[in-house]
């Protein structure tokens, strides 16, 4: 079964705030809402989103400030202004800041639901990295997705859990590319809050053992501090 996709409004008008939710849950939406910045950041921080509906005006933090904050983590997740600013200044300044799309208050809700609809659309598509094959081979190693099991340059066979095969496929498929630990925990878990790294961090110990030559200096599995974990061939 298909999850929906997650979306966090951050709006401290509640009336809004609350339509919002209303109206996006009944289009099968995932929702979250925080009514401030700071909120909002540990929120971002705790879980995975696939869009993020932010007011500029906020308590606590201002929206650009949660924007530029969200972008130093994670520059792929969409974000959608809303603001009662309808300059072109405003506009450019939110888009610069790094959001995704920009609409003014008062809106009308069809548009806002389309615009939603397609920065999901687009953003999922760039998520769908090329296939993975059945079968993969780095370094003298070689992984069998649909046996779970996988062969390591002494040519020993090694049982992969499904778990481990998952992860191997989603780090494979985004080859080079750091992969961020809350889309990890959403892809192989399906948490939709994330208590700890240490889980995934075991997996990666793990990886190493099995395939790296020496597991203290890898040369394919690594942890990036603070931001996630690459496999690179």
């Amino acid at each position: 079964m298909t999850k929906s996709p997650s979306i966090l409004i951050v709006e401290d008008e509640e009336n809004l705030q609350d339509a919002l939710k209303l109206n996006l849950e009944l289009e099968g939406y995932e929702i979250s809402t925080a009514s401030d910045g700071a909120e909002a950041l540990k929120k971002v921080h705790d879980e995975y989103f696939d869009l993020i509906i932010l007011d500029i005006m906020l308590p606590e933090i201002d929206g650009i400030s949660v924007c530029e904050t969200i972008r130093l983590k994670d520059t792929q997740v969409p974000i959608l202004m809303l603001s009662a600013r309808s300059s072109s200044a405003d506009r450019v300044l939110g888009l610069k800041k790094g959001a995704d799309d920009y609409l003014t208050k008062p809106f009308n809700l069809e548009e806002l639901l389309l615009r939603i609809q397609k920065l999901i659309s687009k953003n999922q598509k760039l998520q769908d990295k090329s296939t993975v094959e059945d079968t993969f081979s780095f370094g003298g190693n070689t992984i069998d997705f649909n046996a779970q099991e996988a062969f390591n340059a002494k040519g020993e066979a090694i049982p992969l859990s499904l778990k481990e095969s998952m992860l191997l496929k989603l780090l494979i498929a985004n080859k080079n590319e750091v992969v961020s630990r809350e889309k990890i925990l959403q892809a192989v878990w399906g948490y939709q809050v994330f208590p700890t790294t240490r889980t995934i961090d075991n997996f990666i110990l793990n990886f190493r053992k099995y395939f790296e030559e020496d597991s203290r200096e890898p040369r394919y599995f690594h942890s990036v501090r603070g931001v996630g974990y690459k496999f690179s061939d």
